[in-house]
């Protein structure tokens, strides 16, 4: 089964803690999907990928640039992984019908948002329930810390 990793965002907002998180996945030399929940979020998402500092460089595309087998991370709304990625990191609560399709999943979730912290609790118990390996990962003051 894919291992699901749910990351509980306490501290800052998904454009300031996907970049790094991203970063490690292509240090890896891993491609990347990234699954938002509206076109909106994908333009800011876009944006901020391009600005970050840290890492300062992380090539993506959007299906508005096209050419997705040569983006290492694809942002997109759509449930697919036309750039040959095995890392899905999902954010604004979308969510995937083919979790076996990646080697990992990142669920990424507003833990200051109470609808958003009971949407994750769900989809926790529903990936449980199918038999994924699941891990649960909390932000703190130095990063992200895993809790049993």
């Amino acid at each position: 089964m894919t291992e699901i990793g749910f990351y509980h965002l306490t501290r800052t907002a998904l454009e300031l803690a996907l970049p790094k998180l991203l970063g490690r996945v292509l240090a890896t030399g891993g491609r990347a999907v990234v699954r938002v929940g509206g076109p909106e979020r994908l333009a800011a998402l876009d944006s901020a990928l391009w600005t970050c500092p840290d890492p300062d460089w992380l090539p993506h595309g959007t299906p508005a640039a096209g050419d997705p087998d040569l983006q290492p991370i694809w942002l997109t709304t759509e449930d697919d992984a036309p750039n040959g990625a095995r890392h899905l990191f999902l954010a604004d609560g979308a969510e995937t019908a083919r979790p076996e399709a990646y080697d990992r999943v990142f669920d990424l979730f507003d833990g200051n948002d109470t609808a958003a912290l009971e949407a994750a609790r769900d989809r926790w118990r529903r990936a449980r329930a199918a038999g994924h390996a699941l891990t649960y990962w909390q932000q703190g003051p130095n990063g992200w810390t895993k809790r049993e």
